[in-house]
């Protein structure tokens, strides 16, 4: 069951090589320019502000002894399989299915990347308002995000075209 790389989805794997490649730069220069906890005034409302995330999102598992890493990593590692068996095996359907499993992949495997080589994920993108700030981040977060809106997005573009379709 041998599929050309052009006949299936990993052709867009593209996607994923420069998100994780933008995230990999952006950390290394953050860890490299940055003091931990350091913050810098980018424009009103973002900063830049160096951090470590033991955990998941928004910090989930970061106050545990460790096992998290291993845990979180061997979760993200399925996660990756299951997407990448699924663009492998799908017939190129669309666009927007296509960048967003890309997207997915992409972050998930700069996360991936940072919690098995540091033993953490550097984080560096505050968001705040006045006095109120939201959980810090990075890009691999960011593609992620809209990889999960891409899917959520298909989830509801696709069945009002099916309906139309049958009508």
């Amino acid at each position: 069951m041998h599929k050309d790389l052009r006949s299936c989805r990993l052709r867009w794997l593209w996607i994923s090589f420069i998100v994780l490649n933008l995230d990999i730069l952006s950390k290394k220069w953050v860890t490299t320019h940055l003091l931990l906890h350091q913050s810098i005034s980018i424009i009103p409302c973002v900063n830049l502000y160096y951090a470590h995330n033991f955990g998941a999102a928004f910090s989930f598992l970061s106050d545990q002894d460790g096992w998290q890493r291993w845990f979180l990593s061997a979760i993200t590692s399925f996660l990756l399989m299951i997407l990448l068996i699924n663009m492998y095996y799908s017939q190129p359907r669309s666009k927007l299915h296509n960048c967003a499993h890309a997207l997915l992949i992409g972050g998930a495997l700069g996360n991936l990347y940072d919690r098995i080589h540091r033993g953490f994920v550097v984080d560096f993108i505050d968001l705040y308002m006045t006095n109120w700030h939201f959980a810090t981040f990075n890009i691999a977060d960011i593609a992620i995000c809209i990889g999960v809106f891409l899917v959520l997005l298909k989830g509801v573009i696709v069945p009002k075209a099916d309906k139309n379709q049958k009508s």
